[in-house]
């Protein structure tokens, strides 16, 4: 991808909840995890993933579901 090519150190993912609940699902935090180490393998480290929800945001940094 772009990050790859351009040579991004770092990388920040984020999406929404159809549901408007920004909870991460299970499949949210796997999801992530998997990402996060295929960047790791690419030289790119994640800082974060942010759900947004219709009322909160959550950051699985500050949750600590990511290192």
């Amino acid at each position: 991808g772009p990050a790859v090519v351009e040579g991004v150190p770092h990388i920040i993912f984020g999406h929404n909840n159809t549901s408007g609940d920004a909870s991460p699902s299970p499949q949210d935090i796997r999801v992530t995890r998997e990402l996060a180490e295929a960047a790791k393998l690419l030289g790119v480290e994640l800082l974060d993933h942010v759900v947004i929800g219709r009322s909160e945001t959550v950051s699985f940094k500050e949750r600590g579901l990511i290192d």
